[in-house]
């Protein structure tokens, strides 16, 4: 792996934990939860292979449409994970930082993230972006409503949630769509897709991402 030739940003979409799970003959909810705990081992080795930032597709605005009880579990299990795990927070070198809407999560699901937000603000290096209730419809949606005219490039990327281009784009478990991720950003990303379900993507994987990236010949409309 080329060493100079680190992408910036990465963003992944994370799919597959469902049937991760039930491969192995568990609940949905057994890979969601599974599917949590690696997103913390994968943005530990994306740190230090040198990314600088990883924005994560962890629920969409259309997420609300799965079964109630799924969604709930969703919406709850990281709430408890967090108390039970706060006091290893000093242990997160980098920052963390949630991109979506806030106005249909529970008050302690808001305060979580307020909390998680406020300890890790004051690490640099690398920035982890969790995308909970995001949509780029509803984020782009979102900025048009805020600009004054004229309305410039710069203006409105400044109005977006995620303000960064994405260099490379990965998604897990086979699905070769975009799903209303990043429209904007993913202009001249590179798209890396793996039959991977997201549970078992690991250090490896993301290395052969990275090596597949390095790889393309990036010319952004441009001759080289």
């Amino acid at each position: 792996m080329n060493e100079k030739n680190i992408p910036h940003h990465v963003a992944i979409i994370l799919d597959g934990n469902g049937r991760w799970a039930k491969k192995r003959g568990q609940p949905r909810s057994f890979g969601h939860y599974m599917g949590g705990r690696n997103l913390f081992s994968v943005a530990r080795h994306a740190k230090n292979m040198g990314i600088k930032k990883l924005s994560v597709y962890a629920f969409s605005t259309e997420n609300w449409k799965r079964p109630e009880d799924e969604v709930n579990y969703l919406m709850t299990k990281p709430i408890e994970l967090y108390y039970e795990n706060k006091y290893r927070m000093h242990e997160i070198d980098y920052k963390i930082i949630f991109s979506g809407r806030k106005d249909r999560f529970s008050k302690e699901l808001l305060e979580v993230i307020k909390e998680i937000e406020d300890l890790t603000k004051i690490n640099d290096g690398f920035t982890l972006n969790v995308c909970i209730d995001y949509g780029s419809y509803d984020e782009i949606l979102t900025a048009i409503n805020q600009l004054e005219k004229p309305v410039t490039k710069d203006s409105f990327e400044e109005k977006l949630m995620v303000k960064e281009p994405v260099d490379l784009l990965i998604r897990t478990s086979g699905e070769m769509r975009i799903s209303n991720f990043l429209l904007w950003q993913i202009a001249y990303a590179e798209f890396y897709f793996t039959k991977v379900h997201w549970p078992s993507f690991n250090k490896k994987q993301l290395e052969k991402a990275i090596k597949s990236y390095q790889k393309r010949n990036r010319r952004f409309g441009g001759l080289k």
